[in-house]
């Protein structure tokens, strides 16, 4: 079986580490290096429930996209529910490993599959990385054909695993969709929005919408034209970014069976790999007013 230094090697090289923002904190939280991997499970969050999916699974390496330890930390007793994560974790032989801003802009990451989920033709990157202008931040894509607004809408509420938000949107229902912007997780920065906006994009899916930002971008229009701006479908974090699991799943599956495969490499085993389907958005009910 391979080892997890290997694993941990081919989701770096899809997931560089290097291409992650300053502030952020990724790569490999807990594990042995030399520890062989049979099981991987795949999850947006590393909570509770999908530590003890892991445990009860038998996983030996849990991916997640968010990461456990975002801001330093001077220790992980488990006096806090970090703490008792890391513990839990270390004692049933679980390794994790986070792939967050490194795999917001990889290409394919994150937004690639929020694109492909909702059938749009990727054309490139929203915000293109300075170093390498293919990869970068959010993705602009394109329908096969226009649609409305309404029903475009729905392809989206129809695409994403439901949650209790469900899909926000802000627009005329009847304007003609295809040229669509995406971003996975929080995309309400004020660059995206003005790149957004730029391009002349019909729609922006995105998570985290907050309301001057999407007020002021509605207002704001297109090339100067007040209230011409793209239409607004704010989803769940937890949900956009959700499809990309699946994605990093194939890539670490494929390259290990090209490996496996390999003349090099007789009688290799194979390792299993999961995607958690524990929805991890905090929200869990919605009432609507009458």
């Amino acid at each position: 079986m391979p080892k997890l230094a290997e694993v941990v090697g081919i989701l770096d090289a899809a997931y560089d580490p290097r291409w992650a923002e300053p502030w952020d904190a990724v790569g490999l939280v807990c594990g042995d290096p030399a520890a062989e991997v049979h099981k991987v499970l795949f999850a947006v969050d590393p909570v509770d429930a999908v530590v003890d999916e892991a445990i009860a699974w038998g996983a030996d390496l849990l991916v997640t996209h968010h990461p456990l330890l975002l801001k330093p930390v001077h220790g992980v007793a488990a006096t806090t529910f970090k703490g008792r994560a890391v513990h839990r974790l270390i004692t049933h032989g679980v390794a994790l490993l986070t792939a967050h801003t490194n795999a917001d802009v990889a290409r394919p990451g994150v937004s690639d599959a929020l694109a492909r989920t909702l059938e749009l033709a990727v054309i490139g990157p929203i915000l293109p990385s300075p170093d390498e202008p293919r990869r970068g931040l959010g993705r602009f894509g394109v329908l096969t054909e226009a649609e409305p607004l309404r029903t475009f809408a729905d392809r989206v509420a129809l695409a994403l695993p439901p949650t209790s938000g469900g899909v926000r949107v802000a627009g005329d229902p009847a304007l003609p969709v295809r040229f669509v912007a995406v971003c996975g997780g929080a995309g309400d920065g004020r660059e995206l929005l003005a790149a957004v906006r730029a391009a002349g994009a019909d729609a922006y899916v995105t998570a985290d919408l907050r309301h001057h930002a999407a007020s002021e971008a509605l207002e704001a229009g297109s090339f100067g034209t007040p209230g011409a701006g793209p239409a607004l479908l704010d989803v769940a974090h937890w949900a956009s970014e959700w499809p990309w699991l699946a994605d990093a799943a194939v890539v670490l599956s494929s390259r290990l069976d090209e490996l496996r495969t390999h003349e090099d490499e007789p009688g290799r085993g194979t390792v299993e790999v999961r995607v958690s389907k524990l929805v991890t958005d905090p929200w869990t009910a919605h009432t609507p007013q009458k």
